[in-house]
């Protein structure tokens, strides 16, 4: 049975918004509302996937490259705000 490269590719994205959409609580909040471990995986995961994606082009996988530069970014930027949060936290 032939799969398509296209399937191989488009399913774990699929996955992975589905998952992400499982966590949700459905509630929609402002930016102005985030909280630091928020703001910084979305700053993260968008500085890695432009990190990503130059590194990626340079192998000619720039797709590939932007989304674990992304996911990388995201964790890593989320890690830090919370440590952040967690400071903010104790000192108060």
């Amino acid at each position: 049975m032939f799969i398509s490269k296209r399937y191989i590719h488009v399913t774990p994205l699929l996955l992975a918004l589905l998952l992400a959409a499982a966590c949700s609580d459905g509630s929609i909040k402002k930016p102005e509302d985030w909280n630091r471990t928020e703001r910084g995986a979305v700053a993260g995961g968008a500085g890695g996937a432009a990190l990503g994606a130059l590194a990626g082009s340079q192998s000619g996988n720039t797709g590939a490259g932007a989304v674990i530069g992304g996911a990388a970014g995201a964790v890593a930027g989320g890690v830090i705000g919370n440590e952040i949060d967690k400071t903010d936290d104790d000192d108060s």
